[in-house]
């Protein structure tokens, strides 16, 4: 066996490989991190997200583009509101963190703002778990404006980059996330604030990753020791107030978002597992003829599900793939639980008609009583009673 550098290195040219020497790999950020977590058995998207294909072009090439993703609106929208939170060296968003979640602190006055520029996102990521130790050892205010975090997905490292991290007089860190979403009369859409939490706890994961090394514990551990600093599970979600450009924020617990990400990261198939079973020559290029493009995605293995429509680029060309096939899935994850063995629409309707099936198996047994009710009420004559 390889050292585990010579090992590294190697996965590294094979997945520039995949995705073409010539093109740059497309960052995976938190909110592309909790989507593969949702659906931690589709392959494809974890060896595709892995190497840093451009999922979006790869859709457009294989001719079933996707509607996903933000408006230019929204985009410099936020980005206003964003800028508005953190004017005057973070002033206002520090005093929402202090009177949403530390209000027995001191007041953040002179809090520290450490610079956080670096060469590349490894510098980045040194740069600021070198800040998160110095502003938790002074024991003061800071806020670190989008600092750079690395998380191991897969076995290939993913580098994100939260909206903000405060540093608490404690020791303790806090990240704060902003949206341009309102919050009207101090709640918000709750499916908006789902996502939202989901986002932050890969965040949360990667910031106890840090923790842990600066409190010289093996990686992916809890914190235990009193020496490694605390990572909070409230996060502080700041947005517009009703329909003003003014910000204000709630707490959110995200501890069952976390829970729920990393049981779901640590159960991916490990990426050079993936990358190993494919055909040799295999590349996702999308300057590569179609029906070449489309044999290299259909050598690994997808679960489309309906909920992949709202957080993957290629949930189009994967939902026409698993309806030709008539798999189950196509239709939800709940039915495809409740069918057990049965995993395609022939299955189904044959084990229902009685050509197939174990009739003690309980998904056969009320397929075959549903399709015998509907016989029944279609017999039965126009006008009759019900009985």
């Amino acid at each position: 066996m390889p050292p585990p550098r010579t090992r590294g290195r190697a996965l590294r040219q094979q997945l520039s490989e995949l995705r073409g020497p010539s093109l740059r790999p497309k960052a995976l950020d938190a909110r592309a991190l909790a989507a593969l977590a949702a659906n931690p058995g589709c392959r494809r998207r974890a060896l595709l997200d892995g190497a840093g294909v451009d999922k979006a072009a790869l859709a457009g090439a294989l001719g079933a583009p996707s509607a996903f993703g933000q408006s230019q609106f929204a985009f410099m929208r936020g980005n206003a509101f964003e800028a508005r939170v953190k004017a005057d060296g973070g002033a206002e968003l520090l005093r929402l963190v202090h009177e949403k979640l530390d209000p027995a602190a001191a007041a953040p006055q002179d809090a520290l703002v450490p610079d956080l520029a670096a060469v590349g996102p490894e510098g980045r990521t040194a740069r600021t778990a070198m800040a998160l130790r110095e502003a938790t050892e002074a024991r003061a205010w800071a806020l670190l404006d989008h600092p750079m975090l690395a998380l191991d997905v897969a076995g290939s490292p993913a580098f994100l980059e939260p909206d903000a991290v405060v540093v608490h007089p404690d020791g303790s860190w806090t990240v704060v996330e902003i949206k341009s979403f309102p919050m009207l009369d101090g709640s918000a859409d709750p499916a908006k604030v789902g996502a939202a939490a989901r986002q932050s706890a890969v965040y949360v994961l990667a910031l106890e990753e840090v923790a842990a090394r600066l409190g010289g514990q093996p990686e992916g551990r809890t914190q235990e020791s009193a020496a490694a600093p605390v990572v909070r599970h409230r996060i502080l979600l700041v947005c517009p107030k009703d329909f003003s450009n003014l910000p204000t924020a709630s707490p959110v617990d995200i501890r069952r978002q976390r829970a729920v990400t990393r049981r779901q990261l640590a159960r991916l198939t490990r990426i050079e597992e993936i990358a190993d079973d494919l055909p040799e020559g295999t590349c996702f290029a999308p300057d590569l003829p179609p029906q070449e493009l489309a044999a290299a995605v259909e050598s690994v293995p997808a679960t489309y599900a309906p909920e992949c429509l709202a957080s993957c680029e290629l949930a189009f060309h994967c939902r026409d793939r698993s309806r030709a096939e008539g798999s189950v899935t196509s239709y939800g994850r709940s039915l495809r639980a409740e069918l057990g063995g049965l995993t395609t629409v022939d299955d189904v309707l044959a084990a229902a008609h009685g050509a197939a099936g174990d009739p003690d198996d309980p998904a056969v047994a009320a397929l075959r009583r549903a399709a015998r009710l509907r016989a029944e009420a279609l017999a039965r004559p126009e006008g009759a009673a019900c009985r």
